[in-house]
C-alpha cells in the first residue's frame, strides 16, 4: 500500500510540572510510525513539537527536563493534531491561568484538523470552553471534579480514550499510547498501528471503549496473598476449568475457606470475578473482529450461546452487534 500523505505535525503543549509519560508515550506512537513507514520505504508522515509558555527547557513532575518551543512561535504555523499535557493539582491550575496558553492554544486547536488531550490537559481545554457539548475522557480520579468544574461537558468515567468528531480526550498516563495508535489507525491503517504496539511491546491494542479498570486490576489492587498471584493465573487460564474445587486446590485451602477469604479479600464471590474476566477478556478479542466460536473457546465461555448470554447480561448488547460496532478493521 502506498500512502504518500502530506506532513503532519503533531504539537504537544507542556508546562512545568507535566506528567512526563503523557508526552512520552504518545511521541514514542509518532516516531515509531514513521520509523514503519521508513521500513516499507515510505515518506516520513509526522512532525512532532513540544511547545510550552517560554520556551526553552521545561521540567516535568518526574524532573526529566525537555526542550520546548515557544507556543507563540508556532501560533502562525500548520498544526494537524493539538494535545495537551497533563498534571497534578497545583501545576495544572498555573497552566490554566497562563496568559501564553490561554491565548494560542484556542487559536491553535480551531486551525487543527483534530485537538484534544492526554490525563487532566482535559482542564486546560475546558476552561478555554473548547469543550462543551461534548464527550470527554480523564482520569478516573479527575472524573468528578471535572464534570462538577464543567457540567457542559459529558466526562465517561469509564472510557480508555473518547473521540468525539475533532475532539480526542484520554484517561491518562498509558492510556495516551492507546489514544495515538488509535490516530495512527486511522491516518494510516491498522497494520501500521498493530506494528507500532508490537514495537513498543504492548500487551494488546485497546480500544477506547474498554474500561479504565479491568476485573484483574481491580482485584490485584484488593488482594493479599495467595490471591495476588492466584488472579494472575486465572487471567492466564481463562479456558480452564475455574470453579471453586479447582481454584481453591490451587489456593492449597478448603472450599470454605477459599471462598470466604476471596470475598473477604477480592470483594466479590470467585464465580462472579472469573465470569467479569472472561467478559473483559471477550470484549477485548471481540473488539480485534475474533469470531464468536474462538472467543467463546478463548475465553471459557463455550459455547458461543453461553458466551452471548452472558455478554449481553452484563454490557446490554449482543457479542455480535459489539464486534459490527467496534471491530478495529
Amino acid at each position: 500500500m502506498c500512502y504518500f500523505l502530506p506532513m503532519r505535525r503533531i504539537v504537544f503543549v507542556v508546562y512545568p510540572g507535566f506528567e512526563l509519560l503523557d508526552v512520552s508515550g504518545p511521541v514514542s506512537v509518532f516516531n515509531n510510525a514513521n520509523r514503519e513507514l521508513a521500513m516499507r520505504d515510505e515518506p516520513r508522515l509526522y512532525d512532532v513539537d513540544l511547545v510550552s509558555p517560554a520556551g526553552g527547557p521545561v521540567a516535568s513532575s518526574s524532573a526529566v527536563v525537555v526542550q520546548t518551543r515557544a507556543i507563540n512561535d508556532l501560533c502562525c504555523e500548520a498544526v494537524d493534531t493539538l494535545l495537551v499535557a497533563g498534571a497534578e493539582r497545583d501545576p495544572l491550575l498555573k497552566a490554566m491561568g497562563d496568559p501564553a496558553i490561554r491565548l494560542a492554544v484556542p487559536t491553535m486547536a480551531c486551525a487543527a484538523r483534530r485537538f484534544g488531550s492526554v490525563c487532566t490537559g482535559v482542564f486546560v481545554l475546558a476552561s478555554l470552553g473548547l469543550l462543551e457539548g461534548h464527550r470527554v475522557a480523564t482520569h478516573w480520579d479527575a472524573c468528578a471534579p471535572l464534570a462538577k468544574a464543567f457540567p457542559a461537558l459529558s466526562v465517561d468515567p469509564d472510557a480508555l480514550f473518547v473521540e468525539d468528531g475533532q475532539h480526542w480526550t484520554s484517561a491518562g498516563v498509558t492510556t495516551g499510547i492507546d489514544m495515538a495508535l488509535a490516530m495512527v489507525a486511522k491516518d494510516l491503517d491498522a497494520a501500521i498501528a498493530g506494528e507500532v504496539a508490537k514495537r513498543l511491546v504492548l500487551y494488546a491494542r485497546r480500544p477506547g471503549h474498554q474500561s479504565q479498570f479491568s476485573p484483574l486490576l481491580q482485584a490485584q489492587a484488593k488482594a493479599d496473598s495467595p490471591f495476588a498471584d492466584l488472579i494472575g493465573w486465572i487471567q492466564s487460564n481463562l479456558r480452564a476449568p475455574l470453579d471453586v474445587p479447582a481454584l481453591a486446590a490451587r489456593a492449597g485451602l478448603s472450599e470454605r475457606t477459599f471462598h470466604r477469604r476471596f470475598v473477604a479479600s477480592v470483594g466479590q464471590t470467585p464465580a462472579r470475578f472469573v465470569e467479569a474476566a472472561r467478559l473483559d477478556a471477550a470484549r477485548l478479542l471481540l473488539s480485534r473482529g475474533t469470531s464468536l466460536k474462538s472467543v467463546a473457546a478463548q475465553v471459557g465461555l463455550f459455547p458461543a450461546t453461553r458466551l452471548a448470554v452472558a455478554f449481553e447480561q452484563r454490557f446490554g448488547i449482543s457479542p455480535r452487534l459489539f464486534r459490527d460496532m467496534h471491530a478495529q478493521l
